[in-house]
């Protein structure tokens, strides 16, 4: 087993292809292959499951990856504290729900990334992709909200992903809505001032399930609904229809402008949004910057209702 095997299975990994890491690595298909396959083979786990749609770790690939990460970050170490070798790449993924403070934290980290070449990807996303995207570890950070609804779903999906999730926040329930709105003049909004507005939410796709909702209280009716799949689209609805969607409060006038407004919604139930890893690896060091800006940018914009 050999550091340059080591570098080519992480590549594999973080490509999620056999042709985007060979052509990465300036490599034929077949001669990554063949490597992989004789580490593959040198180690006497399947790393990957080979499918119609690219390459996923197995069990074994995912313990296997967390310690050739440790490996290859000595090695890196080594070089450039002995040999004086540039620094490496920076590789970092993220998936999330939509919330401006994630994307507020993403653009800080990299800012402050001192790199000279780095491959960051920041995924806005649904709320099964967001599971599924750190237990295959595209994506070493997710962020999601659990509540009493969806709670026990979503931890026993996370149990049998081998996933962990940490607190970011508790808070109370507001809704988003244009600034102009009727809404937004009011100090408070129940659920009854709601009827006759558009509702907005998130489209779930395959996985529509009323667990897997981005907002809360996904079993109410509603007598307008319309469902969107970005946040630009939600902001514009809002703003030109009028329309509410339910979130934690916490808004960025930086992406936002201030054409948008929260105000609380008053029902009895509260909203717990943090970030998911995977158990068995450890983070990198781009991946613990990310969370210290994430904080960061929790505290700048304050929690309202906060409940911790």
């Amino acid at each position: 087993m050999t550091l340059q095997q080591l570098k080519y299975f992480i590549e594999t990994v973080n490509c999620g292809s056999i042709s985007k890491a060979a052509d990465n690595l300036f490599l034929s298909q077949p001669s990554l292959s063949s490597s992989i396959k004789e580490l593959e083979n040198e180690t006497g786990v399947e790393l990957f499951t080979r499918t119609s749609k690219g390459m996923a770790l197995t069990q074994d690939g995912v313990e296997f990856l967390g310690y050739a990460r440790q490996v290859i970050e000595q090695a890196d170490f080594l070089e450039r504290r002995y040999l004086s070798k540039k620094p490496p790449r920076r590789v970092f993924s993220v998936s999330s729900q939509h919330y401006a403070f994630a994307v507020n934290a993403f653009v800080s980290m990299v800012r402050k990334t001192n790199a000279d070449e780095y491959e960051l990807t920041m995924r806005e996303t649904q709320t099964h992709d967001i599971v599924e995207s750190v237990r295959t570890l595209r994506s070493e950070i997710g962020i999601l909200y659990l509540n009493p609804f969806n709670r026990k779903v979503i931890e026993k999906l996370l149990r049998e992903s081998d996933l962990t999730f940490h607190s970011l926040f508790t808070a109370k329930p507001h809704i988003f809505t244009g600034s102009a709105s009727p809404l937004a003049k009011r100090e408070y909004i129940t659920l009854k001032d709601l009827e006759g507005y558009p509702c907005l939410t998130y489209e779930q796709g395959e996985y529509n399930s009323f667990y897997f909702s981005e907002e809360i209280l996904s079993t109410e009716f509603h007598k307008k609904s319309i469902k969107v799949t970005d946040r630009a689209t939600m902001f514009n609805l809002m703003i030109g229809l009028d329309g509410y969607t339910i979130s934690s409060g916490i808004i960025s006038a930086d992406l936002n402008g201030d054409n948008i407004a929260a105000i609380p919604l008053q029902v009895e139930d509260s909203i717990e949004v943090g970030w998911i890893s995977h158990r068995s690896i450890r983070l990198t060091a781009q991946a613990e910057l990310y969370l210290e800006e994430l904080d960061k940018a929790i505290r700048y914009y304050g929690v309202p209702g906060e409940m911790i």
